[in-house]
């Protein structure tokens, strides 16, 4: 194992978060908070509860998963993608380091920075509205998984795009209408049917569904079927990169 090289690739991709706080931390929570002001203090002090939860605290989970789902995929993929629009790609992959120890460092850094960007973001969400964390290690377990997971799904888009256009697609064309359609901002259980059966065919509706029974013990679905929904997502990103890796696909072409 080549620590050394992993290391390399992880505090370098982090050094770039700093530089670039403004973009990379500030504009995401702010962004957010608004959602807080404006849904959680203005628009939920004039509805009703959900499921025994003021509504204000009834969206939180829904919109920390919403950044933190864009800001993993974002991290990632432009983590991988810049080296393959400058060519410097070339010398990681000549360089003594292993597939697996470049996906640590550049998954392992986008990771870390949505896992400190989701915390930032909770704490944030105290000043406006008042919530609590029945289940707090579950609720880290959601985020480091979710974090880890849709960095490596980010990792894929930032090798599969070869333009800055394609690397904005998915998230803004599918992640985020699914994160919007999977109960971000209400129970799947106030739709009716079928579009209640039609939800669950979306995969991000576990996620915010578990994220949402740690902070206050109800959920959509249960908690087993959402970490086994995440489970799965997160094998099939991981055999994606393996395929890449092991083919060379848009890596040594």
């Amino acid at each position: 194992m080549n620590w050394y090289g992993m290391k390399a690739i992880y505090y370098f991709e982090m050094a770039r978060t700093w530089r670039t706080l403004m973009q990379s931390i500030a504009s995401p929570v702010l962004s957010t908070s608004l959602y807080f002001v404006v849904f959680g203090s203005a628009i939920g002090s004039r509805m009703g509860d959900i499921d025994g939860i003021s509504y204000g605290a009834f969206i939180i989970p829904g919109l920390v998963m919403l950044s933190l789902l864009s800001q993993s995929i974002s991290n990632a993929s432009f983590g991988i993608f810049f080296p393959k629009f400058s060519g410097t790609i070339y010398e990681v992959l000549s360089a003594p380091v292993s597939p697996f120890e470049i996906v640590v460092g550049y998954v392992g850094a986008a990771a870390t920075k949505s896992i400190v960007l989701g915390l930032i973001t909770l704490a944030t969400a105290k000043i406006f509205v008042d919530y609590t964390i029945l289940h707090p290690l579950w609720m880290l377990a959601f985020l480091v998984l979710t974090s880890v997971t849709f960095s490596l799904f980010g990792f894929i888009i930032g090798i599969w795009a070869d333009d800055f256009q394609k690397l904005q697609i998915i998230p803004l064309m599918i992640i985020t209408p699914l994160t919007f359609l999977g109960g971000a901002f209400y129970s799947i259980s106030m739709l009716p049917e079928p579009w209640q059966s039609l939800t669950l065919f979306n995969p991000v509706v576990y996620l915010i569904s578990g994220f949402r029974w740690s902070f206050y013990g109800v959920a959509d679905v249960s908690i087993g079927v959402s970490l086994a929904m995440t489970g799965l997502f997160l094998a099939l990103c991981m055999a994606g990169t393996y395929w890449i890796f092991k083919t060379g696909y848009r890596l040594k072409s």
